[in-house]
């Protein structure tokens, strides 16, 4: 059930979601609308094919670093659940005997993105370097740059952590400047939508391109959407606690929450909030939703006109409430952290790949 009231009409209202979620529905159908938009997708096909041409014959020049880059990224447009599964990765990769660290472009800082490239560090802001890279950071605890420019934070990274002996980038499928030695598309309940491309369809690049691996983000116990290839990975988000904001070491099992008195809502500022309200009932929540806009900057306080006890949020929320006055202190904000649960197959033939340099 989602939130009725005017906290969450004010939140929609701010971020102009309305054409967002037209364009969502539209998307995972071939409605009249889809149809409509049909033939500039064609055209947007025809630029992308032209790109990577470019690419192939050399009139655009990718640039090869002297460490193995793995991406992981997505072509249905909006979050598939990226930062947990880099977060996975670099434990893997770190299990494996390698010293990983993470490039990002750095999505929600001041301006949209980092411009220069800029050493995350744990006590940075997400208006300094992005909500996901801070996340990163803290997580997976190891050197993370974010910068608009893939390639020069890389370098970046690299030279200030020499080190390193690979390195993943949050992102950045498109980016082709960079060369890169594994590519990870990673998909979602949602499958690749009406399969088509933007702006008729939710893709970026067509559904089959070429890569190494496929990442399926789903539900335990969901079936796997139709289209994907039989070799897909299942990767599904687990949550076994809520820690209270202002307190972290105030932590209950989640399935002890609706013993407690009270009303519970659900709030998410990510890519795709269904997801994480999926999560919480697979551990025997009940509740009610407010799905925010991703990235949500929380300069508005959501909150404000609810009634109620608990209010469960995302890790990716909970960096950015943690530096505002009156959320930081709100008794009633809990955190759920969630770790991506993968066959650790996925991560073998990851490291085979970087030990062998070969390309997607």
């Amino acid at each position: 059930m989602s939130l009725p009231g005017s906290s969450k009409k004010t939140v929609l209202a701010s971020a102009g979601s309305t054409l967002e979620s037209t364009l969502s529905r539209a998307w995972l159908r071939r409605g009249l609308l889809a149809r409509a938009l049909w033939p500039l997708s064609r055209l947007f096909g025809g630029l992308l094919a032209l790109r990577r041409a470019l690419y192939r014959c050399g009139w655009l020049v990718s640039v090869r670093l002297p460490v193995p880059i793995i991406i992981v990224g997505n072509v249905f447009v909006g979050g598939t659940g990226k930062t947990p599964l880099v977060i996975w990765l670099v434990d893997a990769l770190r299990r494996g005997g390698r010293v990983p660290g993470v490039i990002s472009r750095g999505y929600g800082a001041s301006g949209g993105s980092a411009e220069m490239p800029r050493l995350v560090l744990p006590d940075a802001t997400p208006q300094q370097v992005g909500d996901e890279p801070l996340l990163i950071v803290r997580r997976a605890q190891c050197p993370v740059m974010v910068g608009r420019d893939r390639v020069a934070a890389a370098q970046a990274l690299l030279a200030a952590h020499p080190e390193l002996d690979c390195i993943v980038s949050d992102d950045g499928l498109q980016h082709y400047r960079l060369a890169r030695d594994v590519e990870i598309v990673l998909f979602d309940g949602r499958g690749a939508g009406n399969g088509w491309l933007l702006p008729a369809g939710p893709l970026r690049e067509p559904a089959a391109r070429r890569r190494d691996f496929t990442v399926v983000n789903l539900v335990q116990g969901a079936a796997v959407p139709v289209g994907m290839p039989a070799d897909a990975y299942r990767m599904d988000l687990a949550g076994a606690v809520a820690l209270r904001l202002c307190d972290p070491a105030q932590q209950l099992p989640l399935h002890e929450l609706n013993a407690l008195p009270g009303k519970i809502v659900a709030a998410a500022g990510i890519g795709n909030p269904a997801r994480f309200f999926a999560t919480l009932r697979q551990a025997g929540l009940a509740f009610e939703e407010l799905p925010l806009p991703d990235h949500y900057d929380f300069a508005v306080n959501p909150f404000d006109d609810i009634a109620a006890d608990i209010i469960l949020m995302t890790e990716k929320d909970a960096v950015k409430c943690a530096l505002v006055t009156e959320l930081k202190d709100d008794p009633r904000l809990w955190v759920v952290p969630v770790t991506a649960r993968l066959d650790g197959a996925l991560a073998q033939r990851i490291l085979e790949k970087c030990r062998g340099h070969s390309t997607a």
